[in-house]
């Protein structure tokens, strides 16, 4: 008698059996994440998000007290104006003042020049006669030699003091001025630095510091994920990679929105080398079995904007 009840059990058995059917792909919603990060070190000063905001690009979204980047423009300031009073002395030459001074000292030279120049010439024609000594007109070509050879070296004087300095002090003090320019928009270039700055359109996650704190420099302040750029990751193992091509159309399911149904489009397949780039709730397949990542882009990004990520998402293999 109990040989009859056992066959319509196995018979049941293996035709439940033959209705198992398999397993849906499971995957998660992701973002494309983006950081912000200090370059030069410095206490928060000011915060202007808080988590879970949206900020668009060119929003500022913390300053940070530097007080070091104030000393150095200071420093870089006076470095400045001494280099620009070297380079203006060195190519407009001497002061008025100075012209006035080696002017005079010019004319004066002059005089005596051109004095002496008649003596000579007076004693050369007396030398011819035999009215004066040799030793006389020696002396007073002597006394003439002297004379012009200081006022052509006055001439050459004030020339350069009109002209300025010689060509490579010009150049010298050219340089130190550039440099002090440098270091001006070096300092000026660090000052921008106390703003933080939204680089796009993101919303924030996490913010990793309050006021007060002290951000290093490369500290990662700020953390979100760029506007419109949510995607749905699956991991396939390669015996169900075959069923999906890229660049073509699926349908998706969100399970927390009541299968809310979603349309996207495979863009992208990759081998993944590593167990634990797996996003799964069960890799129940062969550990030997290849596992490539699958990219899914939704059609329509307004549809997905509100979808929180990490979350299940599920795509049926047809």
């Amino acid at each position: 008698m109990k040989k009859l009840y056992l066959v319509p059990l196995a018979f049941l058995f293996f035709a439940c059996k033959n209705e198992v059917r398999e397993k849906p792909l499971e995957g998660k919603v992701e973002r494309e994440q983006i950081t912000i990060v200090t370059k030069v070190p410095g206490k928060m000063a000011e915060l202007r998000i808080q988590e879970g905001d949206f900020v668009h690009a060119g929003d500022t979204l913390a300053i940070l007290d530097i007080p070091e980047v104030d000393a150095k423009a200071e420093q870089a300031k006076g470095a400045l104006q001494s280099a620009e009073a070297q380079y203006n002395m060195a190519t407009k030459g001497a002061t008025s003042g100075q012209l006035v001074q080696l002017q005079a000292k010019v004319d004066g030279l002059k005089e005596q020049y051109e004095f002496a120049e008649k003596s000579i010439n007076r004693l050369k024609n007396l030398l011819s006669d035999s009215l004066v000594s040799q030793q006389q007109y020696d002396e007073t070509y002597a006394k003439y030699q002297g004379a012009k050879n200081q006022y052509l070296a006055a001439q050459a004087e004030i020339q350069e003091a009109r002209n300025g300095a010689r060509y490579e002090q010009q150049v010298m003090a050219l340089g130190q001025k550039e440099r002090a320019l440098g270091a001006v928009a070096e300092v000026k270039v660090a000052a921008q630095e106390k703003y933080l700055i939204a680089p796009q359109d993101m919303s924030v996650e996490t913010i990793n510091l309050t006021v007060g704190e002290l951000a290093t420099a490369g500290y990662a302040i700020i953390n979100g994920y760029i506007n419109n750029s949510t995607y749905f990751r699956f991991t396939v193992p390669e015996n169900r990679v075959g069923k999906l091509n890229r660049g073509s159309e699926v349908i998706l399911h969100i399970p927390y929105l009541d299968n809310k149904e979603i349309k996207g489009r495979i863009v992208a397949m990759k081998a993944l080398s590593s167990y634990a780039n797996i996003s799964t709730a069960y890799p129940d397949y062969d550990n030997q079995l290849t596992v490539f990542e699958v990219k899914v882009m939704p059609q329509d990004h307004a549809d997905v904007s509100d979808l929180l990520t990490k979350t299940l998402v599920v795509l049926q293999i047809q």
